[in-house]
């Protein structure tokens, strides 16, 4: 239980700093992803991320590039303690022995359980957060999803719940939310641990510093990106997709769809700022997890 207790109180607080250092980024991804293809001889909203953040900053202010981050704020406790306990509790699994350290293979393994886990978590919050992102990209949108204006996170949850089927609403995008979560979890323990391996020179990671532990952190973070975007662009797209008048029947719908109308590009909307953003949130977040979590001994 104690080991339960590190990783719930490390994870929750390396989930905050996450957040913390990357939701602007993620709110500038979110409008590029889900900006509606203008008509012909018409520009598109924004032209990209700068112009997205300069606009975003005229139209509503500093905030709004923290707009939606009252969703995964509230649930970034559970979201990250169950991400890093699940981990913990898979690495004590595959341990030969007590204290042992794990191979980069056995890090990839407890990475992807990890991760069909969390999704169950990250689905709802993403559908929310993304929703209050999303509005003001689509507002010039003809569909009822992008004339829609909610006042905050439980104005999205009362709306889907009474709406869009209820609960069942809330978990709208959830396999493509397994289809970034499982293998971007995978990708980024495994490289997380082999950077810590490679930069410890074969002694004990346990004494690397602070530095080691950022350049790890983010580059495992950016490797995520590097092998789950186009999946992150489909789950966005199907989370603010009109419930009346939807334009995809599912993953693979949007998928071929978003292909066949924008090409291979589109499929990278927003590409720029998730790699910007993943860099310092995710050296962030696993140094508040180390950090916090040998200072509880």
């Amino acid at each position: 239980m104690a080991e339960i207790a590190k990783d719930l109180t490390a994870g929750t607080v390396g989930g905050a700093a996450q957040l913390v250092c990357g939701h602007p980024f993620d709110t500038i991804k979110v409008k590029l992803q889900s900006q509606p293809i203008p008509s012909p001889g018409q520009l598109p909203k924004y032209s990209g991320a700068i112009d997205a953040v300069k606009k975003t900053i005229a139209t509503e202010g500093p905030r709004g590039l923290y707009k939606g981050m009252g969703a995964p704020l509230a649930t970034v406790a559970a979201f990250n303690a169950v991400l890093f306990t699940v981990r913990g509790q898979m690495e004590a699994l595959l341990r030969s022995e007590p204290g042992a350290p794990l191979s980069v293979r056995q890090q990839v393994v407890c990475g992807a359980g990890a991760g069909v886990v969390v999704s169950f978590l990250a689905c709802p919050t993403e559908l929310i957060k993304c929703r209050l992102q999303a509005q003001s990209a689509l507002a010039h949108h003809g569909s009822a999803s992008g004339a829609r204006k909610y006042g905050g996170p439980m104005d999205v949850t009362r709306h889907v719940l009474r709406s869009e089927g209820g609960v069942r609403g809330l978990f709208k995008g959830l396999v493509p939310t397994l289809g970034r979560e499982v293998p971007g979890n995978a990708v980024m323990f495994g490289v997380y641990e082999a950077l810590k391996q490679f930069f410890a020179g074969g002694q004990d990671t346990s004494a690397l510093g602070r530095g080691s532990l950022i350049v790890a952190g983010g580059l495992a973070g950016a490797s995520v990106w590097l092998s789950v975007y186009p999946t992150d662009v489909v789950k966005s797209v199907i989370q603010v997709d009109d419930y009346k008048n939807p334009k995809f029947s599912g993953s693979i719908d949007a998928f071929k769809k978003i292909l066949a109308s924008e090409g291979v590009k589109g499929l990278y909307k927003g590409f720029g700022p998730a790699i910007a953003r993943s860099v310092p949130a995710n050296a962030a977040c696993f140094l508040a997890y180390e950090l916090t979590r040998s200072s509880l001994g």
